[in-house]
């Protein structure tokens, strides 16, 4: 599919739930009001707005929350994303702490990758921004997940105060692993709002200064906008995201499918489709309701604007949350 800016649309991000084991300070602090379980897509009803995608275009899926290994069934959905005709990738975000659990499916599902947050290596403060003690846990299943063969990212979101100075030693992880480590910029959305972000051109010109011999690594590393780094002999390799300072929404490809089945074409503003209110009508039949699905996935490309407003808060209409957005 192509947009009104003639950029391919071939991704698309599901949430399949706005649940949560930690409780992050910037995304789902403590006390949050959560979306009632009836008003969350099923299962077999993503899957119907899946493979609507796939016949409209998108060819790549990646599963998220919320956390989506609370909710149960997670690697059969995989499974059956991986099974729709014309899709070529199936990925998953997690915070890790359920993963090593879940790996074992997961890979007899065919996942093609996986995203594991990680904000810090230090276990005090992993505590502080997550409200939870499970630093061990996740690094257990990053060590699993590597020997399983599974091409693992790390997301990291710095803040001034608190983690900012933890970049040099995330980066070690690309010198004895083949993980790729990505550092993305705070976006004011939700509880993002309240913390002041570590910017990505700051950190890159530290890193520079720290390894002079950084080389720019044009491979592919994925569907999504990082722009990547390399340290000599390194195993992986070093990325930013740089929502707010390196624009990249030229070559934005993705939808977002939230938990409750609004199909949104940007993170930035409020503007979304109705897919779940679609499947879940009473009257028409089945290829009727599969009609109009598809219709919608063509009107959130038709939607997608030409760049986002993060730089200019006032321009952000988007007020939802993180985890009711899925990120």
């Amino acid at each position: 599919m192509k947009d009104t800016y003639g950029r391919t649309i071939d991704y698309m991000r599901i949430s399949i739930t706005d649940r949560c084991n930690l409780r992050c300070r910037y995304c789902m602090p403590d006390g949050v009001e959560l979306v009632p379980m009836s008003d969350i897509l099923t299962f077999e009803e993503i899957i119907r707005i899946a493979a609507a995608a796939a016949k409209a275009g998108i060819r790549k899926f990646k599963v998220t929350g919320g956390e989506p290994l609370v909710r149960l069934g997670c690697p059969e959905l995989v499974g059956e994303l991986k099974q729709i005709t014309g899709v070529e990738q199936v990925t998953l975000t997690t915070n890790g702490v359920l993963l090593s659990k879940y790996l074992e499916p997961l890979a007899a599902a065919g996942l093609d990758g996986v995203n594991i947050s990680l904000d810090t290596l230090n276990r005090r403060t992993y505590e502080r921004i997550t409200g939870r003690d499970e630093l061990n846990q996740v690094l257990k299943s990053i060590d699993l997940t590597v020997e399983k063969g599974i091409p693992v990212k790390l997301n990291c979101v710095l803040q001034r105060g608190l983690n900012a100075h933890e970049w040099e030693e995330l980066i070690r992880f690309t010198r004895e692993r083949p993980i790729d480590v990505r550092f993305i910029e705070l976006m004011p959305i939700g509880y993002g709002r309240e913390f002041e972000a570590v910017y990505n051109e700051e950190l890159l010109e530290k890193l520079q200064a720290l390894c002079p011999d950084l080389e720019p690594d044009e491979r592919v590393h994925g569907n999504g906008p990082a722009i990547y780094y390399r340290l000599p002999g390194a195993k992986g390799s070093i990325g930013f995201i740089s929502a707010m300072h390196g624009k990249f929404c030229a070559h934005c490809n993705r939808l977002r499918l939230t938990s409750r089945g609004m199909l949104k074409p940007c993170l930035c503003y409020e503007d979304s489709v109705d897919v779940g209110g679609i499947i879940r009508q009473n009257g028409p039949g089945r290829d009727e309701i599969n009609r109009q699905i598809q219709e919608a996935i063509r009107q959130a490309v038709a939607l997608k604007p030409e760049c986002h407003s993060f730089e200019a808060l006032d321009g952000v209409t988007e007020r939802k949350r993180m985890i009711e957005i899925g990120g």
